[in-house]
C-alpha cells in the first residue's frame, strides 16, 4: 500500500490518499467537492527488462507504396517518461512512421520495439500500454459521447467511471449525452485525446493532437499531456504546431521526404546549426551613421532596419559592442530585446531544398 499526498487543483486543500502501484483511486475534494482521479505509479512495463531506458525503439524502418519510399532506413530512440517531438513538412513520412510503428500498417523492414518487446511478437501485451490519438478522429457518430467512450473503456479492460471525469475534465459535460455526429472539430478532437489517456497509457502516441483546436483547446491538450509525463507516462507526440512542440518536448527528431535528418534537444540543435539569436534595438532615430557604425562591429552576421528598429543576428557577446557602438554614434537606445533561435528557425534549416 503506498500513501500520497495531493493538493486540490481548485481549492489547494491537501488531499490524502492510499492505494496499490497501477490502482486507480477517484476523488471528491472534502471542501469544494471537484471530482478527480489518481493512479498509482505500476513500474512493471517500464522495468520489466532491466538496463533498458527506453520505452520505443525504432529500428531501420523502411515503407513503401507502390514504388515510392515513404519512410526510409528511420531510426531512433524515445527514453522512458520523456516527451519526444515528431517534425516534418507535409508528406514527409510523420503519420506512415506512426502507422508502422502500430502495426496499422505492416512495414518491408525493420525492427519496433516497445519496452525491448517486439510488437510484432508480442502484439496483445505491448498494446494494452498504449494510449493512440490518430491524424483522423473518428467515432460512432450515431452514439453520445458517453456511449462512445464507455465503449472504448471495455475494450481496454478499464474501469467505465473515468469516462464522465474525462469528458467533464475536457470541456465536454454539457454535450456528454449529444450524438457525436452533432459535434464539432474541435469537440471531436478532445474527446479523441480523452480517449487516448483513458486507462492512464504508459505509452502515448498522439498524431496531430492539436488539429481543430481552439487557443484555449490547445493549452488544455498541452497541460495534458504534461500532466501524463509527471504521472510516468513516455509521450511521442507529432505536430505541425511547432511552438507547442517546443514548449513540450525534452527532445525532437525532423523526418524529410523519408528519411530522419535530425535528432536531439532544440538548443542543442540550434547550436550544431550554428544558429544565433536575433538582437531586437528600439532606437529614437536611426541615421546612416548609426546603422553604418553597428555593420562595423565584429560577430554580426545579418542586419535589417524596420523604422526605428534595428533587427540583428549575432553571436550573444556582441551585445555589449552593438549597444556601445549605437550610442557612440549618436544613439539613443529605448528598448532592447533578445530572441533566441526557435524550433521554427532549426526546422526550417533542416528541411529547405
Amino acid at each position: 500500500m503506498v500513501k500520497k499526498i495531493l493538493m486540490c487543483p481548485n481549492c489547494n486543500t491537501k488531499i490524502t490518499i492510499e492505494g496499490n502501484p497501477g490502482e486507480k483511486i477517484y476523488i471528491t475534494c472534502s471542501n469544494c467537492e471537484s471530482k478527480g482521479s489518481y493512479e498509482f505509479s505500476n513500474k512493471k512495463f517500464t522495468s520489466e527488462k532491466k538496463g533498458n531506458s527506453y520505452a520505443l525503439e525504432v529500428r531501420n524502418l523502411s515503407k513503401s507504396f507502390n514504388g515510392f519510399k515513404a519512410v526510409d532506413n528511420v531510426s531512433f530512440e524515445v527514453k522512458v517518461g520523456e516527451i519526444f517531438g515528431f517534425l516534418g513538412p507535409n508528406g514527409a513520412g510523420k503519420t506512415t512512421t506512426i502507422k508502422s510503428i502500430l502495426d496499422i500498417i505492416h512495414a518491408d523492414s525493420g525492427n519496433i520495439l516497445f519496452n525491448n518487446l517486439d510488437i510484432l511478437k508480442n502484439e496483445k501485451e505491448v498494446k494494452n500500454y498504449i494510449g493512440y490519438l490518430p491524424e483522423k478522429v473518428a467515432f460512432y457518430n450515431n452514439l453520445t459521447a458517453l456511449q462512445n467512450l464507455c465503449f472504448y473503456a471495455e475494450m481496454k479492460n478499464t474501469s467505465k467511471d473515468e469516462c464522465k471525469l474525462l469528458i467533464e475534465e475536457f470541456g465536454l459535460k454539457e454535450s456528454m449525452n449529444k450524438k457525436v455526429g452533432q459535434y464539432s472539430k474541435g469537440m471531436v478532437q478532445k474527446l479523441g485525446m480523452a480517449r487516448a489517456v483513458l486507462g492512464s497509457p504508459k505509452i502515448l502516441i498522439l498524431d496531430e493532437p492539436s488539429g481543430g483546436l481552439d487557443p484555449r483547446g490547445v493549452v488544455l491538450i498541452r497541460n495534458k499531456i504534461r500532466e501524463m509525463r509527471d504521472k510516468g507516462s513516455t509521450i511521442f507526440v507529432s505536430s505541425h504546431v511547432l511552438s507547442e512542440i517546443q514548449e513540450v518536448c525534452d527532445q525532437v527528431a525532423i523526418i524529410n521526404k523519408g528519411s530522419l535528418v535530425a535528432k536531439d534537444s532544440v538548443s542543442n540543435l540550434s547550436t550544431k546549426l550554428n544558429l544565433k539569436p536575433t538582437i531586437k534595438v528600439e532606437v529614437e532615430k536611426i541615421s546612416d551613421v548609426i546603422l553604418k557604425a553597428v555593420k562595423k562591429v565584429k560577430g554580426i552576421d545579418k542586419v535589417d532596419r524596420d523604422n526605428n528598429y534595428l533587427n540583428i543576428v549575432c553571436d550573444p557577446k556582441t551585445k555589449a559592442k552593438i549597444i556601445i557602438a549605437i550610442e557612440s554614434a549618436g544613439g539613443n537606445i529605448i528598448n532592447l530585446q533578445t530572441k533566441e533561435p526557435s524550433l521554427e528557425d532549426v526546422f526550417l534549416r533542416y528541411t529547405e531544398e
